[in-house]
Parts: structure tokens; sequence; C-alpha cells
């Protein structure tokens, strides 16, 4: 978050907080932050946070909405975690568990709302946005042209995503150790029990999606960033090949950070590292009867962070490309 908002030119950082780790210099933690790396991070605290223009949260799921009610309703507050995307109280006890706290304006600009309008076109003035999970926003951009296009039967919807480690956190696990890692491939989640799957549900249902069913499996593979996403589904019978790829033009003809590649090119986590931007090709498999997605992106930046700042843009009436950078840094 804070190598992605240092590159917006209207952006000054105020107070840094953390838990574990208040006391201490955020150089130690993220020597990487140059700029910040002598400013001395605080306990978060609602007191800490009160004054500001904005609050970025990145807590564990639980505990944003303890901290965010504390705060005035006039501060913008980006909610990292997952405690503000679930519309359903029903999905959130399910998978979360607990009280749900709420739901926030969804933080996914390019969402296709099913009326023919955009998430976007709902953020303008707001001051409370939930920021989408990485995996979710992977599958979303991946899916809904199709769904919205009546192209694909979402009902039958299949996703195989292969994430970096520090989709995973910083928590130190015996299963995240390079010696471990280093080599291998490994599947978690297994089963319908991820908790990014009702969040996928609710929004391929909100890009006009009527009977939605998921079956998604994510993989974490030796590399520290990125998300490829395979997401697949039926083609509706009729269906040509240059409609299905029409579909996907159209969605994303006019989006600064969602581009289809041409014909023929694949993408690569590469091309998208330290970039707001996601890659994504499609192609018909006659034999299989299926419409097969590939979606890249980095998890860190269009799967949080930079999402967080293009929402903010878009909330705060700046021009919603803003800081943000399109340009990956490979290899």
């Amino acid at each position: 978050m804070l190598r992605v908002f240092s590159q917006h030119p209207d952006v000054e950082f105020g107070a840094l907080t953390a838990h574990s780790s208040a006391g201490e210099p955020l150089g130690i933690h993220q020597p990487h932050v140059r700029t910040l790396a002598d400013r001395t991070i605080l306990e978060t605290t609602a007191s800490n946070l009160a004054g500001h223009d904005v609050v970025v949260l990145a807590l564990p799921h639980g505990a944003s909405g303890e901290i965010a009610a504390q705060l005035p309703p006039e501060t913008l507050v980006i909610d990292c975690g997952a405690d503000h995307r679930l519309a359903d109280a029903a999905a959130w006890a399910e998978y979360y568990g607990g009280d749900h706290a709420g739901t926030w304006p969804y933080g996914l600009p390019e969402l296709i709302t099913g009326d023919g309008t955009h998430q976007r076109d709902h953020l303008s003035g707001v001051s409370r946005i939930a920021v989408p999970g990485c995996n979710v926003t992977a599958v979303t951009l991946a899916m809904q042209p199709g769904v919205a296009a009546g192209v694909v039967n979402p009902s039958d919807t299949v996703a195989v995503l292969a994430v970096g480690y520090s989709g995973a956190g910083k928590s130190l696990r015996t299963q995240l150790l390079a010696s471990e890692g280093l080599g291998a491939a490994s599947a978690y989640g297994v089963g319908g029990i991820h908790r990014h799957i009702p969040e996928i549900l609710q929004n391929l249902k909100a890009a006009g999606g009527t009977d939605v069913r998921l079956s998604f499996t994510p993989t974490l593979v030796p590399m520290s960033r990125g998300i490829l996403a395979t997401v697949t589904a039926p083609l509706v019978p009729g269906t040509t090949d240059d409609q299905v790829r029409a579909a996907w033009e159209d969605a994303y003809a006019d989006e600064p950070f969602v581009e289809l590649l041409p014909e023929g090119q694949w993408p690569t986590t590469a091309a998208t590292l330290g970039a707001n931007t996601a890659l994504l090709q499609v192609a018909v498999d006659k034999k299989a009867g299926r419409v097969v997605v590939v979606a890249a992106l980095d998890n860190l930046v269009k799967g949080t962070a930079g999402a967080a700042l293009q929402s903010m843009n878009l909330a705060l009436g700046v021009p919603e490309t803003t800081g943000l950078n399109v340009i990956g840094v490979a290899p």
C-alpha cells in the first residue's frame, strides 16, 4: 500500500500503524519503502487514525469493523480486509464466522453491475470502500463479460488459480518456508471452503448471472507474487467464436487497467508485476463445449493496493488513473 500510494502526486502520509511492530521504525519491516524508512510505527487505534482525510485498513478479518466504527463518517475509510465485502450476512457467518460488520461500497471499479453500469459509477463521493479479495478480482474479471453478454452458462463455472506466496500473508508457517515451497505446487482451500467463493458468486450475480455455481481451487506456486487464473464455463449453444471474443472486447475496450490480449497471445504474471494491470485471453474449447479464460494480475497491486488507490481516486473525484502504473517490471 505504501509503495503504490507513494506514486500518487496528491498523497501525503500521516500515521503509519500496526500491532506487533508498533514503536519500531518502518524501515526494519519494509526496507524497500525508503522515503518512509525512518518513520515510527504507531499502534493501530482509532485515536491514532483520527484527523486523517483517508484511512486505509489492512487488518485480519473481524478487526476492521471495530476500528472503522470509531472513525467519523466524513473520513474516507478503505478496508483491504474482508469485513465489509459481502452483502449476505449468512455467507459471512458460514465462511468467516462471527458477526457481520455490514456492507460497504465495493472497490472493483470494473465490475459490471448488470444494468449497463459499472461499479465505478457507484463510488463517487462515498466515504467507505471495501477492497475485493485478490483471487476474486482475477476470477471476476475473467468471467464477468461472458456472464453479462449471455454467452456462457455460469452454473458450471470452474476456476483454478496459480497464486504466489505473498497471497498467503507474512505469517511464519512451515508450508510457507522457502525450503518447503520452492520446487513445489500445493493446493489449498479445496472443496468449496475458500473464503473468496461467496464474493465471486456475489460479483457474477451482479454481472447478470442468475444460477451461478463455482468450483474454485487455488494452488500455491513458487513465485513471490502474482495470480494466473484459468476460468472455464459452458458455452451457450449456438454462440459463435466471434460472439465470444466480442463479449470480452466490448467489456474491456475502454478500461484503462484491464486488457484483452491479441488472439494467440496468452497472459503471464511476469507482465503484470508491480502494475495495476490485468491481462486476459479468451478461447473456445469446441470439443469440451466450454469457454476458457486466462487472467493474470499482481495480487498485491491490481489485487489489493492498486484497487484501493483506483477506488480512492473515484471516491474523491480525482482522475481514476492518477498515480497508477500499467507497466510491469518483467523480467
